[in-house]
């Protein structure tokens, strides 16, 4: 079932065509500077935007995710990061529920419990009006504290989710890397193509203890192979061979492993690199 369109103000337009158009012209590249631009663009998005439950901000997410889809439908990963952020939504708004929840319990507790004596309808007990009036009032204040603090607490939340969320983006590689040891053998020959900068820190971390053999695809007509090899070669541990993109057929049975930096990984296991 298709999601009902959420109505864009000017300011939100701008920064959803001032996001694509730095997307199409190439000036975001590789695939961690693109998730954290979108979840940026997106925490701003939650920002600016007025919305006044969870439902509302879920349907902001999802039109906003298919603007952006629709202008750039080759960047799978803006999918990916709006799956994220709807998640946290979900996650959040547990919560929310909960507190609103539990009030209505207490005003249940307390509207069953036994008053009638101090009410002045009844003409007993107390009977001061002002005791009245002074009750009804602090149930009412809870309950727009209640409220109040809900939405914006919610809100905060959210946006303090999206910042743990860029803070992961930002230690990729790291912890990434951190793996290395478990994959990486000793005198092995590892084969990889074109540059990335989470397969050089893997590699790296590998070469903190261990000695192997890299062999580096050029990656014509770009040659972005001899910049990863330079990078690579940095470290006294690795060996690395530069080979032609030809040439990788005639090597191939010689290689233990090949590691790539990818773009996008598939439901099916396949990678776009």
């Amino acid at each position: 079932m298709d999601t009902p369109a959420f109505p864009f103000s000017r300011e939100l337009t701008m920064y959803l065509d001032d996001f694509t158009t730095r997307m199409r012209r190439g000036q975001v590249t590789e695939s961690k500077n693109i998730a954290i631009e979108t979840v940026n663009l997106m925490r701003h998005v939650i920002s600016i935007s007025r919305w006044d439950n969870v439902e509302q901000l879920t349907m902001l997410i999802k039109a906003v995710g298919r603007k952006l889809i629709k202008a750039l439908p080759r960047e799978l990963l803006i999918v990916n990061v709006l799956c994220r952020l709807l998640r946290i939504v979900a996650e959040e708004s547990e919560s929310v529920e909960f507190v609103e929840d539990s009030w209505s319990a207490r005003r249940t507790r307390e509207s069953a419990s036994p008053r009638g004596a101090e009410t002045p309808a009844m003409g007993v007990g107390t009977g001061a009006p002002g005791a009245l009036m002074r009750t009804l009032t602090e149930q009412v204040s809870g309950r727009l504290d209640v409220e109040t603090m809900t939405l914006l607490g919610f809100k905060k939340n959210i946006l303090n989710e999206i910042n743990v969320y860029i803070s992961e983006l930002d230690n990729i590689e790291d912890d990434i890397a951190k793996n290395a040891l478990e994959y990486i053998h000793s005198n092995e020959i590892i084969l990889t193509c074109g540059r990335s900068l989470t397969v050089e820190k893997f590699l790296l971390k590998a070469a903190g203890k261990r000695k192997f053999h890299v062999i580096v695809t050029e990656c014509a007509p770009t040659y972005e192979g001899h910049e990863q090899a330079k990078a690579l070669a940095s470290s006294p541990n690795i060996e690395v061979v530069v080979i032609p993109d030809s040439a990788v057929f005639a090597i191939m049975s010689r290689v233990n492993k090949v590691i790539l930096g990818t773009r996008a990984v598939m439901a099916n296991g396949g990678l776009i690199a």
